[in-house]
């Protein structure tokens, strides 16, 4: 199977003596540039503004800005069908990641592997009817192969690469990652997972001969 295949996931890199600390945004950058990512779609907000500090500064990702965030998700559901590869979309909370929805469901439908990362609300504030709060792990959990909700930073890497895994294998499909702005700003060692451990997740990857 070709490298740049939908279902091929990187290996992990050796670990090191010591894990490096980074912000929780920090990781989400590194964890895609682990990933072989090289291009994004997105639109900048308020919730997801950390994750643009270091992805302005990586020079292994190209950030595509679009107009509107369901353009993002309908960009990286073309890039996918186009390269065979995960594409990857970009929104901020609430109005932001809702706007992805229309492209999540389509992805869904036709089987394309896209993982969509977004920002959401303070963890202490979830549930609160916060500023532009809304939540999308409930909304898209119906359209997706997974939805996953990110509250501390220490999680980032292994949440990133559990997406990738589950978007990319078995009958292909949208995976959502959602982060807290705490979880973003705040500062943990970035450990990246030696191996994906999915449990009950066993994709069928042969054709049943009936």
């Amino acid at each position: 199977m070709p490298a740049e295949s939908a279902t091929a996931i990187p290996r992990p890199p050796a670990r090191t003596a010591s894990a490096p600390v980074l912000t929780g945004a920090e990781a989400v950058v590194r964890s895609l540039e682990l990933l072989g990512v090289t291009d994004v779609f997105g639109l900048p907000g308020g919730a997801i503004l950390p994750v643009y500090d270091p992805l302005m500064d990586s020079t292994a990702l190209r950030h595509i800005l679009v107009r509107h965030e369901q353009g993002a998700g309908h960009a990286a559901e073309g890039y996918a069908s186009a390269s065979g590869r995960i594409g990857v979309a970009i929104a901020t909370s609430g109005p932001g990641a809702t706007n992805l929805v229309t492209a999540i469901a389509d992805a869904y439908m036709d089987s394309v592997p896209i993982v969509c990362i977004t920002g959401q609300v303070f963890s202490t504030l979830m549930g609160t009817d916060a500023f532009q709060e809304a939540d999308i792990v409930g909304i898209t959990m119906p359209i997706t192969k997974h939805s996953i909700l990110v509250k501390r930073a220490e999680d980032i890497p292994a949440a990133i690469a559990s997406a990738f895994e589950i978007a990319g294998t078995g009958r292909p499909g949208p995976v959502l990652v959602d982060i807290t702005k705490d979880a973003q700003q705040n500062e943990a060692p970035f450990i990246w997972p030696p191996k994906i451990d999915l449990p009950g997740y066993r994709p069928v990857t042969k054709a049943h001969r009936g």
